[in-house]
């Protein structure tokens, strides 16, 4: 009996303890904001990304081509688009009024001749100010499983140069 009172307790703790991963209210609304980032990127919302964006953003891409807030929203407004941006893995760190995201990304992006699908890591870092959750740095890196990285990586198996042969063991 005291073992069926000991793991009933047990249970109903677990039942009333809130899990550790519950998002912050702080949390919440950053998330909310990447969603909103989403959105305007998808829906080419150049008013949207102007609040988005803090006026001292740098929006790094993947190419290593650096933005400022007015490039960046120039070319979301400007270029091709997105049919789908999937966000996965995202995790949140608050500083304070600052909040540092990661996590997996992939861009389906609108091209004439063939649309593309690029697979990234980003890092986006937030401020929070009179106008909400801004982003104020963005960085995004190709991952492993990205078409342009795997076909550089086969690219360059092909064209290494052989290994150096062994020295010959030298003569008594």
């Amino acid at each position: 009996m005291r073992k069926l009172v000991l793991i009933s307790s047990l249970f109903a703790s677990i039942l009333v303890v809130p899990p550790a991963f519950a998002a912050s209210p702080d949390e919440k609304a950053v998330l909310a904001a990447l969603d909103s980032w989403k959105a305007a990127m998808l829906a080419k919302d150049g008013p949207a990304l102007e609040k988005i964006f803090h006026p001292d953003i740098t929006y790094a891409h993947s190419s290593a081509a650096i933005q400022t807030k007015a490039e960046a929203i120039k070319g979301v407004v400007d270029g091709m688009g997105w049919e789908k941006i999937e966000l996965a893995d995202t995790t949140v760190r608050l500083l304070g009024k600052v909040a540092i995201l990661n996590g997996k990304v992939d861009m389906h992006e609108i091209h004439k001749d063939k649309n593309t699908t690029s697979k990234l890591v980003m890092l986006s870092v937030w401020t929070k100010g009179p106008k909400g959750w801004q982003m104020i740095a963005r960085q995004a890196v190709r991952r492993a499983d990205d078409d342009q990285v795997i076909a550089a990586k086969a690219a360059l198996a092909k064209t290494a140069p052989p290994a150096p042969a062994a020295p010959a063991p030298a003569k008594k």
